[in-house]
C-alpha cells in the first residue's frame, strides 16, 4: 500500500493541479487513451480539479469496449456449440452482441466457463481430451504475451482441442485514426503505461510527428494522470509535439523485449474491426500460419456475421471522444450495469460504467 498512497498524496495532488493551473493560458483538449485512467479521473474527480480550459475526453481505452460486434457474434455462435467448452475473461460475458450476450447463451445451456488466464482454458482443454475448447483472446498489447504463450505451449504439447478465437487490438493505429477523423478535437494523448511496459513508445514518435501532437506516457493513480497532464500542457503551451514518459518507474523506450519477440513468433499483424469506429488497418493480431490449426475461425468454418448495433446507444461516439457517457439519452435510464446497451456500460473499464458508477447523480440530474 506504500506505493498507492505515494501516487494519491493529496498534497502531491493539490500541487500538480495548482501547477497545471499556473501554466494553462489556452484551452485544451486531452484524450486519455485506458478506461483505467478513465476510471481513476472520474472516481477521484481529477478533471474537477483542471483549470475550466482544459477538456478531458475519453479514448477507447478498453478492449472489451472496442471488440467488434460481428466476432462478439461469432463467439455467440461458437458458444452454442454443443461439442464445445467456450472459456472467456469475466468481462466479456455480459457484453451484448447483435442479439443476445454469452451469459444468455449459458442459460440456454451452453458451457459457458469464466478464466482468469488463457492457460487456465490450456487446462480445461488438457482436462477434456474429449471435448474442443476454445479461449476468447481479448486485450491490447498489454494481455496478448500471455495468449501468445498459451498457443505456443498448446503446439508444444500436441493439444489439438484447443483453439483461440483471436480480437487482441493495438493501440497506435486508433490513436491514428482517432487524428484522422475530420473534426477531431484532440490535441494531445495520455498514453497507457501498461500498454507501453510491453511495446515500449518508440512507435508513437512517428504519429507524435506526423499530426503535431504531444503523447505522454503516464500510469494510472492521480499523482501519475495529473503529472502526465501536466507534461502535456507545458508540450502544449510551448508549442511542442513529443513523446514523453512520465511513468519510467515501469516503462522503457524499448519496452519488454522478450515479451515483443514472443508475440512476434505468434502473431502477424492484421486489419480488425473496432466497436463503435469500423475498420482500421493493422490494427490486430491474428495468429501466424504455423498456428493456424488453433485459429477457430478457420477451424470451425465461421463466416462473416452481419452485425447489428444498438441504434439507441452511442458507445461509438463515446469512445471516439465525440460524447461524454452522460449525454447519451440513454444513460442511467434505458442503459444500465444490469442491462447493458454496449460494451461501454459493462465493461469494468467502460467510460459509461465509470460515469454510472461515481457520477450518475450528478449526470442525471444535470
Amino acid at each position: 500500500m506504500k506505493h498507492v498512497e505515494e501516487y494519491r498524496d493529496p498534497e502531491a495532488v493539490l500541487a500538480l493541479a495548482k501547477e497545471i493551473k499556473r501554466i494553462t493560458t489556452k484551452p485544451w483538449t486531452i484524450m486519455e487513451i485506458c478506461g483505467g485512467q478513465t476510471h481513476s479521473i472520474v472516481r477521484f474527480g481529477i478533471d474537477e480539479l483542471l483549470p475550466d480550459e482544459i477538456t478531458l475526453v475519453h479514448g477507447p481505452g478498453c478492449p472489451v469496449c472496442v471488440t467488434g460486434v460481428g466476432l462478439i457474434d461469432k463467439a455467440i455462435e461458437l458458444a452454442r456449440n454443443p461439442e464445445l467448452i467456450f472459456c472467456s475473461f469475466g468481462d466479456m460475458m455480459r457484453v451484448p452482441g447483435s442479439d443476445v450476450d454469452l451469459l444468455a447463451v449459458k442459460a440456454e445451456g451452453g458451457d459457458v466457463r469464466m478464466v482468469y488466464s488463457p492457460m487456465d482454458a490450456l487446462q480445461i482443454a488438457e482436462d477434456n481430451p474429449d471435448k474442443e475448447v476454445l479461449f476468447f483472446a481479448v486485450g491490447f498489447e498489454t494481455t496478448a504475451p500471455a495468449t501468445a504463450m498459451t498457443v505456443a505451449q498448446a503446439k508444444e504439447k500436441g493439444i489439438h482441442n484447443f483453439s483461440l478465437l483471436v480480437a487482441h487490438v493495438l493501440v497506435p493505429p486508433a490513436m491514428e485514426a482517432i487524428l484522422s477523423m475530420p473534426g477531431t478535437q484532440v490535441q494531445g494523448f495520455l498514453a497507457a503505461g501498461h500498454v507501453c511496459a510491453v511495446t515500449g513508445y518508440e512507435e508513437y514518435h512517428p504519429i507524435s510527428e506526423k499530426y503535431a501532437i504531444p503523447i505522454v506516457v503516464t500510469g494510472f493513480e492521480p499523482v501519475d494522470i495529473l503529472q502526465g497532464m501536466l507534461y502535456t500542457i507545458r508540450q502544449l503551451e510551448a508549442g511542442r509535439n513529443e513523446v514523453e514518459n512520465t511513468y519510467s518507474r515501469i516503462v522503457r523506450p524499448e519496452g519488454n523485449l522478450a515479451a515483443m519477440k514472443l508475440i512476434g513468433s505468434v502473431f502477424d499483424v492484421v486489419d480488425r474491426s473496432w466497436r463503435g469506429i469500423g475498420e482500421i488497418a493493422a490494427s490486430g493480431w491474428g495468429l501466424r500460419e504455423e498456428y493456424h490449426s488453433f485459429d477457430a475461425e478457420r477451424k470451425f468454418n465461421l463466416g462473416q456475421q452481419v452485425a447489428k448495433e444498438n441504434p439507441i446507444c452511442l458507445s461509438g461516439q463515446i469512445l471516439q471522444g465525440i460524447t461524454k457517457p452522460h449525454e447519451c439519452p440513454a444513460f442511467g435510464t434505458l442503459c444500465t450495469p444490469e442491462h447493458p446497451l454496449g460494451a461501454t456500460m459493462v465493461s469494468s473499464e467502460g467510460a459509461c460504467a465509470a460515469y454510472y458508477k461515481y457520477r450518475r447523480q450528478t449526470s442525471t440530474t444535470a
